[in-house]
């Protein structure tokens, strides 16, 4: 069916920075490139507005155009530079999407492919193996480094110049649903490393943002917290149930308040003063909240009943 240049220029100003146009005209590794770069990161998007009416005479008179015998394409400055930028960009979506991949692999292979498919555009192509083989050459010679993508992608590009060639005449393309397939296994396959990527980073400042009204807390409440503790190693803190009514050991009448506090110490009813310091001395090392920082609100918790308990049975007797 033959190609109207008002439909092409209607999908350059709708969808251009996505290739709809090059879609249309059957060019889909130019259209996977302007997919991957949204549009050749603006400009070649713009640049495609002078092109479009050769495009379309191509595509309509592609059949009847006879074969080139093997010539070798003119050298082109303008794809040499596209090639190194886009082998660049590839190369460093690889390191930024793929850390857990060894660098002497992802990158080499990210900086080949891009340099390959801006090899493919139009109606030019590289052999792609003389492509990885300079990238990988070039990547190990400088040790994977996140800089070596700029010689790594000049050496591609180099590579994919001197094997530059032809796409021979008149092979039959696929239909649009499978052309379309392979586009989206393409894009799928570059952008889904990127948002894995940005999914973890995502999920490791909302985790952050979670959890700083809750040290925000802490952080007040030290001071209290270092205060008190203080004030009850020394002495000064009194044995008040209304003080901390989450102790447990608040007792209504005294002789309850006693046999509560000889349980607390583990000690039978009626112990002697002696066991009753020497309980309370190794209960108190067991159970010191500086000694139990893994579990330091059950510890907080049992000092307390221990400083309680020993008051009031030790109280009395001093």
């Amino acid at each position: 069916m033959a190609k109207r240049l008002l439909v092409a220029y209607g999908l350059w100003a709708l969808g251009g920075p996505l290739g709809l146009h090059h879609i249309y005209l059957g060019r889909d590794s130019h259209a996977l490139l302007w997919m991957l770069t949204l549009g050749g990161f603006g400009a070649g998007w713009l640049w495609d507005f002078w092109h479009l009416p050769g495009w379309v005479a191509a595509a309509n008179g592609a059949e009847a155009a006879g074969d080139r015998g093997g010539t070798v394409p003119a050298l082109s400055p303008l794809r040499l530079a596209g090639q190194v930028t886009v082998g660049m960009y590839f190369g460093l979506v690889a390191v930024l999407g793929l850390p857990w991949v060894p660098a002497l692999l992802a990158q080499p292979l990210a900086v080949g492919l891009g340099v390959q498919l801006v090899s493919s555009v139009g109606d030019q192509t590289a052999e792609a193996p003389s492509i990885l083989a300079a990238a990988f050459l070039a990547s190990l010679l400088f040790q994977g480094r996140v800089l070596a993508v700029l010689p790594t992608s000049l050496a591609a590009s180099i590579a994919a110049q001197r094997h530059r060639r032809y796409k021979p005449r008149g092979i039959p393309q696929p239909r649009l649903a499978a052309r379309l397939y392979h586009l989206g296994l393409a894009c799928l396959a570059f952008a889904a490393p990127l948002a894995c990527r940005g999914l973890c980073g995502a999920m490791g400042v909302l985790g952050t943002l979670l959890a700083l009204p809750r040290a925000a807390t802490e952080l007040l409440l030290l001071p209290l917290r270092t205060g008190r503790l203080l004030a009850e190693v020394l002495g000064f803190a009194g044995a008040s149930p209304a003080r901390d009514g989450g102790t447990g050991f608040e007792p209504s009448s005294w002789s309850e308040r006693q046999q509560r506090a000889y349980e607390v110490l583990g000690l039978p009813a009626g112990a002697s003063a002696e066991d009753i310091h020497r309980s309370h001395r190794e209960l108190v090392k067991v159970w010191h909240p500086d000694h139990n920082r893994h579990r330091a609100e059950e510890a907080e918790r049992r000092f307390i009943e221990l400083q309680e308990a020993y008051e009031e049975l030790a109280g009395p007797r001093r």
